[in-house]
């Protein structure tokens, strides 16, 4: 008698790896707007997203990994119903055909001798926002579709950077004499 043994094992191991880590950073804006009636009641208020344009990428990319010095500010401008079509990351200060600002040639216009200056809070947790929002004083009616943020105050001008605009997500907002719209913004990457 002959005993026949056939043993037969498997046996197997994997280990799978990345070497890249998946982070991607993106800016991305949020403005918040409130419309309040010359008694100071609350007419209509919208948050919504921008678009920060590749001019404003490119700016920011400059001033922080190239080592560049910014000595400017930042001002807020409203984006006007007249003339418009569309934003576009292509557009610059100089160069925006989709759309005009309202304050000084486009209603509405507003008493503030320039754009509004946007003083900052600290940076945190990836973020940073105004320290306090900015007011418009409406002086005459008209419609308002959103907001943008340059690197020059003076109302219709066409020098800086645009490094920013977004629409309000809830449709075009009319505004009258007296109302006074309150804007505020934080940007997240």
């Amino acid at each position: 008698m002959r005993d026949n043994m056939n043993a037969a094992g498997t046996s197997g191991a994997e280990v799978s790896r990345t070497g890249a880590v998946d982070e991607q950073m993106q800016a991305r804006g949020i403005y918040t707007a409130i419309c309040y009636d010359k008694d100071g009641r609350e007419k209509w208020r919208d948050t919504f997203k921008n678009l920060v344009t590749t001019v404003g990428k490119n700016d920011m990319l400059d001033k922080y990994l190239a080592g560049s010095a910014y000595t400017g500010a930042f001002y807020l401008g409203l984006i006007s119903l007249v003339g418009y079509s569309a934003i576009a990351a292509a557009d610059t200060m100089a160069s925006h055909a989709g759309w005009t600002e309202a304050g000084a040639a486009n209603a509405p216009a507003y008493s503030q001798g320039a754009r509004p200056t946007a003083a900052w809070s600290a940076a945190a947790a990836g973020a940073k926002a105004l320290s306090t929002s900015l007011t418009f004083s409406i002086t005459s009616a008209g419609t308002i579709k959103g907001s943008f943020l340059s690197t020059v105050a003076t109302k219709d001008g066409t020098t800086g950077i645009l490094f920013s605009a977004g629409l309000f997500t809830g449709g075009d907002k009319v505004v009258t004499n007296g109302d006074s719209v309150s804007v505020s913004y934080s940007l997240s990457v």
